[in-house]
Formats: structure tokens, sequence, C-alpha cells
């Protein structure tokens, strides 16, 4: 199996659920690809959320002044561009290759950065110009689907909720990390030199890009038969994931992009304290969300995701009480809690695809189907699932962007009627998994794809 292939070429025959070949070798080959997979997404995260560090530079004192609509505005855009290139991604990995692909997207991510670094410090920039800067952007977002389809391959059904929580959480921390870049950079060089946050990347890029060319795999077993994301589609399944993957990951990146902008609007904050509490909420979602895919793991991904999506509720709550008493405190502590919560609901919520696809299988194998075909298929379906639960799940943090902006448009400076927005939001979340993954199990017999399935999702 692997260890008789190169690094760097098609990895044929791969099979992770072989026991044998796992222990030989096939956990050291996960683990390689699983690392620097982290690494590139993690870069890829940070500059698809450039922008919600640079709008809080983009001051009438260095020529840009954008009012707090426009703002948001611009934050949304990379969010929905990349959102919209996740199923692309995806397809696109299944295509050239893991590794191959990884490269070239990387490499790909210098052209947004050079054009960020050149504009910033460009004073009467019309507000258009960075809009296109921020949709190229996107591609980093982008990145997330096609490293996220890939790491699925190398790893055993098992292991899957552990190994997508460590990928997607360290490329989440992507957020974090550019937050603290920016408030180290306003530290060191003030608040009139932007343009060193971009300048940042542009070596980690390049180092990157020849980590991934020199040491990643292209896995033969990612490559899917036409179809397979048309055969996703038509899963009900898949929309029921997308919807709840709108209300964990879709808070957890919109709410990255969005905090410093509503810190300022709802209390008046500076870029400098912004900027101070902007990155705390993305670190404590990033680390969380590993940890949501190992209790999904033992619990399973709808429980997990069940209780995650109440304690959002409450932490709702807690934000619409802050701002009503003007409590910066504890807005920003209810705000950390929601980031935690989201990035544990991130890692339960990715669980359940390949945990309720792998269940269908088994229904099949039961009901007399080949057992190989039956599982193969099941794989494909996973991996198209989790691109289109990426795609709709990232266009949820343009809604909250865009929640906001209207929230703060009309000028009462609150952002409450957002917050009451996710509030509903988060009981219809909670409504699907009781009712299509948690009903009680009928003492009938169950037919392939019935509640006994979905109860164990």
């Amino acid at each position: 199996m692997a260890e008789n292939i190169l690094k760097g070429t098609w990895l044929t025959g791969w099979d992770p659920e072989d026991e044998d070949a796992w222990r030989r070798s096939g956990h050291q080959v996960a683990r390689r690809n699983l690392a620097l997979s982290i690494l590139c997404e993690h870069i890829s995260f940070s500059v698809w959320t450039l922008w919600s560090v640079l709008v809080l530079f983009m001051t009438p004192e260095i020529g840009l002044a954008f009012d707090p609509g426009e703002k948001f505005l611009l934050v949304a855009t990379p969010t929905v561009v990349g959102a919209l290139l996740r199923l692309p991604y995806s397809h696109a990995v299944t295509r050239f290759g893991g590794r191959n692909w990884t490269v070239f997207a990387l490499l790909l991510l210098l052209v947004p950065t050079l054009l960020a670094l050149y504009f910033i410090r460009q004073p009467g920039t019309p507000l258009w110009v960075f809009l296109l800067i921020g949709g190229l952007g996107g591609v980093g977002g982008g990145n997330f689907a096609s490293s996220m389809t890939n790491i699925t391959a190398f790893f055993p059904q098992r292991h899957q909720g552990w190994a997508l929580g460590l990928n997607a959480g360290g490329g989440n921390l992507g957020v974090a990390a550019v937050q603290l870049l920016g408030l180290a950079v306003i530290h060191t060089a003030g608040r009139d030199h932007p343009e060193y946050v971009a300048a940042v990347y542009l070596p980690l890029i390049l180092l990157a890009a020849a980590l991934a060319a020199r040491l990643m795999d292209n896995v033969d077993a990612v490559r899917t038969v036409p179809g397979a994301q048309r055969e996703a589609v038509r899963r009900a399944d898949t929309w029921w994931i997308s919807l709840l993957y709108v209300g964990t990951f879709g808070s957890f990146i919109g709410f990255g992009f969005a905090f410093g902008l509503v810190l300022q609007n709802e209390f008046g904050a500076s870029p400098v304290q912004a900027m101070g509490y902007t990155f705390l909420g993305p670190l404590l979602g990033s680390l969380s969300r590993p940890v949501g895919g190992r209790l999904a793991d033992r619990l399973g991904g709808a429980r997990v995701t069940l209780w995650t999506f109440l304690a959002m509720g409450t932490g709702t709550l807690v934000l619409i009480i802050a701002a009503r008493t003007g409590s910066f405190r504890l807005f920003v502590a209810g705000f950390s809690a929601l980031f935690l919560l989201s990035g544990l609901g991130n890692g339960s919520a990715y669980k359940m695809i390949p945990a309720v696809f792998a269940r269908r299988a088994e229904n099949e194998v039961t009901s007399g189907h080949d057992a190989t075909e039956a599982f193969a298929r099941a794989r494909r379906l996973s991996g198209a699932a989790i691109a289109v639960a990426g795609a709709v799940g990232a266009l949820g943090g343009a809604a909250i962007n865009l929640a906001f902006k209207a929230s703060y448009a009309d000028g009462s400076g609150s952002g409450t009627p957002a917050f009451l927005t996710f509030l509903g939001y988060y009981a219809m979340c909670v409504l699907i998994i009781r009712f299509v993954y948690l009903r009680r199990t009928p003492t009938r017999a169950t037919a392939p794809g019935d509640v006994r399935e979905a109860s164990r999702a």
C-alpha cells in the first residue's frame, strides 16, 4: 500500500479502513499530510479574514473614511466569495490531487495579499476597489473545502471527527492569528501602517507552498466518480446538516469578521481596544473545534450539536442583556462564549456527515447490498456533502455580517435586532436535530435511511 509508494505521487489502493495497513504505515502518512494541511489552511484562513483587521485601520486619518455599513459590506464580501468557491474547490482536489491543488491554491493567495498591501496605503481609494480585493481574498475560504475533502480520505471513519476537527481548528486559528498580528502592528508601528499586516503573509505563503510540494501526497481514494456532488445534493441529510453548519461555522466566521466592528459601533471602542479583544473569541473557537470532533466521536455528533445550540441560544441572550445594560465586559464574555460554542459545534456537525452516510451503508449491507460498494459510495458522498455543507455554512457568515449591517444602519447603534435573528435561527437548529436526528427509534424493524440510522449520527 502506501509504504511502497514514493511521496508526491498518487497513492493508489489507499484504504484507511484496512487495519493492518493503517497500523504499519498508514497512520504515519495520514498524520504527515494532516500536519501540512493544517499549516496551509491556517495561512489560507488568515488571508481570507485579513479584512476583518484592515477595516479597523481604515480611518479618515489615513484617507479611508468609510461608514459602518460600508465596512460590514467589505468584510462580508470575502465570506460570500469563499463560500461560493468551496464547491468547485472540493471538486478540484478530487481531480488534481491534494498536494497539487494545495500548492496551486496557496500560490493564488499571493494576488489578493499583494493588492491589499498596495491599496491599503492609497488615500482616497474608492470602496469598489477594496470590495474587489476582498472578493479575491475569498480564495482563502475556498481552500477549506479542498483541504477537508482531502483529509477525509486519509483517515478511517472512527478517527475522522478528531482529524477533521484538528484540520479545521488549525485553519480556524488563522482568524485569531491575523487579529493578533494586527494588534502587534498597531502597538509597534502605529495605526498608520496596516500594510505590514499583509506583508507578513507573503513569505509565509511561499514557505507553505514549498513544504506542501515537497512533503504532501495525492491520494487516489479522494477521487470521485462523476456526479458525486449531484447525488449528494439530492440527499436530505446534506441539506439538514448544511443548515446546522450555517449556525455553527456561519456564526464562527461571521462573528470573526464582525467582532471588532461590533465593538466599535456598540461601545465606541477604538481600533486598539477592539483589536485587544477580537482575537480571543476566534482563538477559543479554533481550539474548541477538535474537542467538538472528539466529543462527537464518543457521544454522537447530533447529541453534542444539540447541546451546543442550546448553549449558543443562552449566550445570545447574554449579548442582548449586555447590549441593553451597556456592560462591555459582559458583552465580550458573551461573545467569547459564542465563539467557544460555535467551535464545538463545528467539530460535532462535521462529524455527523461521515457518521450519517456510514450508517446508511451499514443499513444497505444488512439489507443484502454489497459491503464494498456501499461503503465506497458512503465515502464519496461524505466528501461531496462536506463540500456542500462547507459552502452553505460559509454563506451563513456573510448573512451575519449583513444582519449587523442592517441592524446598525438605522442609526440606533444597537445590534439587538441582529442578535434576536441569531437566537431564532439557533432555536430552529435545535428543532432540526431533535426531530430529524434524535427521534426515538421505533420498536419495529427499521428500513435503510429511517429513524434508527438518524439517531446514531
